[in-house]
């Protein structure tokens, strides 16, 4: 499946166990070589404080808090298998419990909760009370937003996305020793008070041609930098999502989740 390019193998697992080693699984699923390929590997499960449960693991075997994206294609499965009989889902995350609606219009609206900024929170190194928005950030004279969707972000606003180095300055950025954890790193060119152009690098991933948690980050950074509105529209290399940063702090996402085709997985496990 996929959401605006970010694309995952999803297992539904809903009447099976989890399979061994599932890091290695992620690696070997996610290669584009030797494997399905994709950006993520996404559990499908029955939750123990919701009805469903999601785990993602990045292509490096990595676990990761949330996905944006990806909860997007979650929801649109369970709807799609028969699973959910109404608009609504409740699913527990690594970033905790999120509500899920499946729109009219085919899209899904994601309750991603609030955006969480102080540094502790991040989590990022340094006094764990303060914020950290529009200050210098790395070597190249990059000034940058920090904030959580789940998962921690670093958010740099440029003149022209097209022409930002990404390969050299999204590694750089997810390593630097101000992030215990890694970070995703984002760069935002502002066409409008309502409109954003995002590029990303995803921690464990690399370049992917959209982050849901990010663009719900980079309208959060750019509302808080006086860049743009609450509602923006932000265009990724893979398609559109709409973002609400709403005035009691919290975000919602809206966007397309699409099955692209289904098989059996026959490696040896």
């Amino acid at each position: 499946m996929h959401g605006i390019g970010n694309d995952f193998v999803m297992l539904d697992l809903l009447d099976k166990p989890e399979p061994p080693a599932p890091a290695e699984l992620a690696r070997r699923m996610n290669d584009r070589r030797t494997g399905i390929g994709g950006d993520g590997l996404i559990f499908v499960e029955r939750g123990s404080e919701a009805p469903y449960r999601m785990r993602m693991f990045n292509p490096d075997g990595s676990e990761a808090e949330m996905c944006g994206n990806g909860i997007r294609c979650f929801a649109r499965l369970l709807r799609d298998r028969g699973y959910l009989k109404g608009s609504e889902a409740d699913i527990e995350t690594g970033a905790g419990r999120l509500v899920v609606q499946l729109t009219a219009d085919g899209l899904v609206r994601v309750n991603m909760g609030p955006a969480h900024l102080l540094r502790g929170q991040i989590p990022m190194t340094g006094p764990a009370d303060e914020r950290f928005i529009d200050q210098p950030i790395g070597d190249a004279g990059l000034r940058g937003t920090t904030l959580s969707m789940g998962n921690p972000h670093l958010v740099i606003f440029t003149e022209d996305v097209s022409a930002v180095r990404l390969e050299q300055l999204g590694p750089e950025l997810e390593t630097n020793s101000l992030f215990p954890r890694k970070t995703n790193v984002h760069f935002v060119q502002v066409a409008s008070s309502t409109h954003l152009i995002q590029r990303t690098w995803e921690r464990g991933a690399g370049i992917t041609l959209a982050c849901g948690t990010g663009a719900c980050a980079c309208a959060v950074a750019g509302f808080l930098t006086g860049r743009n509105e609450r509602k923006v529209a932000i265009d990724l290399p893979g398609g559109r999502l709409a973002v609400e940063y709403a005035e009691d702090g919290t975000v919602f996402m809206t966007g397309p989740a699409v099955t692209v085709y289904e098989g059996e997985w026959t490696q040896d496990s």
